[in-house]
């Protein structure tokens, strides 16, 4: 990590106002900058981006986010058991962001990273405070097989996908998750974390539905599902996610993937 970008220090309030009332992709927070408080939505990533250390301070100093490590470690785990080495794993990152998660396999050694975003911001932030951790990193939202990058990702051959902390509040659409889980090849690699609530049987929004059938389905054998603390919320609550790593049996079917346009 850039020194400078470790260095940086934002004065960050969070609201008076009951924490209670606000769902997750709601919470906010005040950054003071040039006298004035700025109201900032956790999910405007775009304007957390645009300030180096920014995204470090909130999420992982303040809240303390551990998702990247703990799927990294997972990840490397399942593929020990499976005497698989991380290094020869050539890997999509979706929804790489400012580059967390790559550093993570970065240090895991594998041969390839791949970042994908569809917020130039990210790229931006991740070239400017974590440059070299990705092989090739594109901006572009990748729902459909016409997507102007996909030939290109389809070169590189991948044999895992991952996605951290990206999922879900309509980050990422269910069908750019799905077009990416059919890009690995047969017997690759699956890893990403999702929100406790996204796996209730009451939650029939669309990226739920899609992880659900791909969990009661033949397209996805699992070999870890672990329920932990993703981070605290701003009044110190902690909120749960699930770590999921398993192995890709078969491409999402065309009449699943017709639900998720």
């Amino acid at each position: 990590m850039v020194g400078s970008m470790k260095n940086r220090q934002y004065h960050i309030k969070f609201p008076p106002t009951d924490p209670h009332q606000l769902s997750q992709d709601e919470a906010y927070f005040y950054l003071l900058e040039n006298h004035e408080d700025i109201k900032i939505r956790f999910h405007d990533y775009s304007e957390i981006y645009k300030r180096p250390g920014l995204y470090e301070q909130l999420f992982y100093d303040r809240l303390k986010c551990n998702s990247p490590k703990k799927v990294r470690d997972i990840l490397a785990k399942v593929l020990s058991d499976n005497r698989v080495e991380m290094t020869e794993l050539r890997v999509l990152d979706l929804g790489a962001g400012n580059g967390m998660f790559g550093e993570q396999l970065q240090a895991g050694g594998v041969a390839r990273v791949i970042g994908v975003d569809i917020s130039p911001e990210a790229a931006d932030a991740c070239a400017r405070d974590r440059p070299g951790r990705y092989d090739a990193y594109y901006v572009g939202d990748i729902s459909n097989n016409e997507a102007a990058i996909s030939e290109d990702l389809k070169s590189w051959q991948f044999d895992c996908l991952s996605c951290v902390a990206a999922l879900g509040f309509g980050d990422i659409p269910a069908s750019a998750f799905a077009h990416a889980f059919n890009l690995i090849s047969p017997s690759g690699w699956v890893a990403f974390n999702i929100k406790e609530t996204f796996l209730l049987a009451s939650d029939n929004s669309g990226f739920s539905t899609l992880v659900k059938t791909l969990l009661n389905s033949d397209a996805l054998e699992v070999h870890h599902l672990e329920r932990y603390r993703h981070r605290i919320s701003i009044d110190g609550r902690p909120l749960f996610y699930h770590a999921l790593v398993g192995r890709k049996e078969s491409d999402i079917p065309p009449s699943v993937m017709s639900t998720l346009s």
